[in-house]
């Protein structure tokens, strides 16, 4: 957004209140509409398709925007087919079996990642990179270490961060992460050995209050990057991590279903997944005795930057030219190297 206003261009900008979503625009000074919290059950987001349709088109009704860009919204996607105007989404969640079937019929282009498990015809264009590298390349992001005087530690001291999130995305039924009392023993055994801070969608259980990080929610990325180790059952969280090069488990019954992740485990080996919390003891332990785990994770992130595309500057270009730029990327996917 800051690039494209740079060079004239205007957003209107509409957003979910979900988490600390509403915290973060306003963090930035970035002007927009709360859509409201959305359902929580999946019939209860069935319901509010058409209430969230209703009240992005009418906010775009006047705005008359000439895009409209999304991450995989079904709202956005509707709301662009009644503005007759094209719907540009990006997507790396190959389980949101809802969200396939619901935007991808009112979308006229899908970027996902080279490893996205799913073809999604004509309409999809592959870029070998990753979400999370829109904001975390380091043409974008240096990492502040003011964040130790943040979260009241001296420089250098080794810390976990530990995240737990709320399970109630549609994609999540079904799965699962850490249980309850699984969350207060494994945290009682990692404190013995660095100081550990949790981020939690949820409330957490009063035997761990004391653990709950404190600092402004924009400054996660910097505590993330000085981070020893991350550990916790978000995904997302979890690949910031690999690409900024920091030893990452993740807790997660859903990661041997997303192809951007098995390649980050497998051909990167920036990550490591497990079902539980158990199975994942062992490698926790290794990676925090092995003096060598942060250099090795640092020399295999070069490897992810210099074989992956620099996702903003591509969305930039991309957007400025469409449609042009898409009929260019269809019949020569390789001008996506020009990004790296």
């Amino acid at each position: 957004m800051r690039i494209m206003e740079g060079k004239g261009h205007q957003f209107l900008v509409i957003a979910r209140d979900k988490e600390i979503t509403i915290t973060l625009l306003e963090k930035y000074g970035i002007p927009f509409f709360n859509r409201g919290k959305g359902g929580s059950s999946l019939w209860g987001k069935l319901g509010y398709i058409l209430k969230a349709d209703l009240f992005i088109w009418k906010k775009a009704r006047k705005f008359k925007p000439d895009l409209f860009l999304s991450f995989a919204s079904t709202y956005a996607a509707h709301a662009s087919w009644l503005c007759r105007k094209p719907h540009i989404a990006l997507d790396d969640t190959e389980h949101a079996k809802l969200e396939l079937l619901l935007y991808p019929p009112f979308t006229q282009v899908i970027f996902t990642p080279s490893s996205f498990k799913k073809d999604l015809g004509k309409k999809q264009i592959r870029f070998n990179s990753y979400m999370e590298l829109a904001s975390l390349h380091p043409n974008y992001f240096e990492a502040n270490p003011s964040i130790y005087a943040e979260l009241g530690i001296p420089e250098r001291t080794p810390y976990a961060i530990v995240r737990f999130i709320s399970w109630n995305a549609s994609h999540d039924v079904g799965q699962s992460g850490i249980s309850a009392d699984a969350k207060v023993k494994f945290i009682t055994e990692l404190s013995s050995h660095l100081k550990v801070f949790i981020s939690s969608e949820g409330t957490l259980p009063q035997s761990l209050s004391a653990f709950q990080i404190t600092i402004s929610p924009e400054k996660i990325h910097d505590a993330l990057a000085f981070a020893t180790i991350y550990i916790g059952e978000g995904a997302t969280t979890a690949t910031e991590c690999a690409v900024l090069g920091v030893p990452n488990v993740l807790i997660n019954s859903l990661a041997k279903t997303i192809g951007s992740l098995q390649l980050l485990k497998d051909h990167y080996e920036l990550q490591y997944f497990f079902d539980d919390i158990d199975s994942a003891r062992e490698t926790i332990l290794e990676l925090l005795s092995n003096p060598e785990t942060k250099s090795c994770l640092l020399r295999n992130r070069q490897k992810l930057l210099n074989e992956t595309i620099d996702i903003t500057a591509m969305l930039v270009w991309f957007t400025e030219n469409y449609p042009e730029s898409f009929k260019q990327l269809k019949e020569d996917p390789d001008l996506l190297n020009r990004f790296k």
